[in-house]
């Protein structure tokens, strides 16, 4: 059986996504993580806000184009299979597992590797610029295998992980956190 985890920080809870926040609030919490130096987040580039929403809009525009039916603007993300460096994003790291099965593949897009890198690293692998369906991944990891297996340590590339990018709210009902 496949799962779709997730990472968060213990003190925040899961699902909590500067996506969901207006502009200028999204703004005021990744500056205090960076004031706070709250773990990898607190490293993000001043224009990190701009680059993740017009990739997210990419990325919704490919899903929706090959059938998808994204209802939120912006996805939740989770990754496909375990990635356990993942933890090391957080000060007190946490992990969350969904059967995949619980989940209506046309609310799921996916990446081969984390969105960022996927949409802008100009490298010449077939898989930049990608966004996949439920079947499109499934081919891809027969043909390229799973990064969380070979490129554990990123020494490869910047494919550590399948990212899930998760268009809707119905399958996470229970598992959401409070604010920021």
């Amino acid at each position: 059986m496949l799962y779709l985890y997730h990472y968060y920080e213990e003190a925040t809870g899961p699902f909590c996504n500067l996506s969901d926040l207006d502009p200028e609030e999204a703004e005021a919490v990744l500056n205090r993580i960076r004031t706070e130096q709250k773990g990898f987040a607190s490293r993000r580039p001043p224009d990190y806000l701009a680059v993740r929403r017009s990739l997210e809009q990419t990325a919704r525009k490919i899903f929706a184009d090959k059938g998808g039916r994204p209802v939120r603007t912006s996805p939740h993300y989770m990754t496909l299979g375990e990635c356990p460096w993942l933890l090391s994003w957080y000060p007190r790291g946490k992990e969350l597992r969904i059967p995949l099965s619980a989940f209506d593949p046309c609310s799921v897009s996916f990446t081969y590797g984390d969105l960022f890198p996927t949409m802008r690293v100009q490298d010449g692998k077939p898989y930049r610029g990608q966004v996949y369906t439920q079947d499109e991944i499934l081919t891809v990891l027969e043909t390229y295998g799973w990064p969380q297996e070979w490129n554990r340590d990123g020494t490869k590339g910047p494919e550590r992980y399948v990212e899930a990018q998760i268009w809707e709210e119905k399958p996470l009902a229970g598992f959401r956190a409070g604010d920021f």
